[in-house]
């Protein structure tokens, strides 16, 4: 689950200076913004209910400054902690002009507990980070960058692509991007796929959509890792992702949302 939502709408980092990349205006969401998602699990060909996410924002101060709150939290359900237990709990703090300022990421997952934070600064116009990582076994790595490209973590970086406009990228464009985690940093990648309807099944709700792909490469060869469905509206709202894990694969759709700040005009009407 770590990649998960880290990936959804990274329409962003095209070559630009640090100092925009790092601020913009917030176009996309507002405090009091709530989603929810049912996270569902390939298991022996059979689709089975496996747990719950949820992502919201609220208003907040850091350093004495206003910023946005970002929660994201995952739980996997009885029935699945039987075999594997998840509980992560992801929080990220960017200014009002969405400059990444703090991320805290506590996870859970089997018998394995790690801590990942990153502290930001922005001297002389350049991104300057402070990873510390603790893994499973209490072991503390702490790590300094400083780049003249913006650095994001996994929820900063949803929260700045949202306000970004994709209507003139081209289908299998590539865009590359640094992002934070578990002390490190690495360079990732993103396709973009093109446009598709997808009907949530819960909600009867039927969605245009922007599709794209988290890819990783191994030894020249493309592997996806993710792919994702964000609104093709002001909002971008993430409302499918499809996970190829090494033990299988899983879905998670959205069920709920509330304090979207824009009208949802993806959303088409029902038949």
């Amino acid at each position: 689950m770590k990649k998960i939502i880290a990936f959804i709408g990274l329409i962003i980092l095209l070559g630009q200076t640090a100092r925009s990349q790092c601020t913009a205006e917030n176009f996309a969401f507002q405090a009091g913004e709530s989603l929810n998602y049912k996270l569902y699990f390939n298991w022996k060909f059979i689709w089975i209910t496996a747990g719950s996410a949820s992502l919201t924002i609220k208003d907040t101060k850091y350093q004495g400054a206003p910023a946005y709150q970002c929660d994201l939290i995952t739980r996997t359900n009885k029935r699945i902690d039987k075999f594997f237990v998840m509980r992560d709990t992801l929080i990220s703090i960017v200014s009002q002009d969405m400059a990444p300022r703090y991320y805290r990421k506590g996870a859970l997952e089997g018998d394995r507990y790690k801590v990942d934070e990153v502290w930001y600064n922005y001297p002389d116009g350049k991104s300057q980070i402070k990873q510390k990582y603790k893994n499973h076994q209490n072991e503390i790595t702490i790590n300094e960058r400083t780049s003249d490209e913006c650095i994001y973590d996994m929820v900063s970086m949803l929260l700045r692509a949202r306000s970004f406009d994709p209507q003139n990228y081209k289908i299998n464009q590539k865009i590359k991007f640094l992002m934070a985690d578990g002390g490190k940093v690495k360079n990732e990648t993103l396709i973009y796929r093109g446009k598709e309807k997808f009907t949530v099944e819960e909600t009867g709700e039927t969605f245009r959509c922007l599709v794209f792909s988290f890819v990783e490469y191994k030894k020249g060869k493309e592997k996806e890792v993710v792919t994702f469905y964000v609104t093709d509206d002001a909002n971008h709202l993430p409302v499918r992702l499809d996970m190829y894990l090494n033990f299988g694969s899983a879905k998670a759709f959205l069920t709920s949302h509330k304090g979207v700040r824009n009208p949802l005009k993806s959303l088409l009407p029902k038949e």
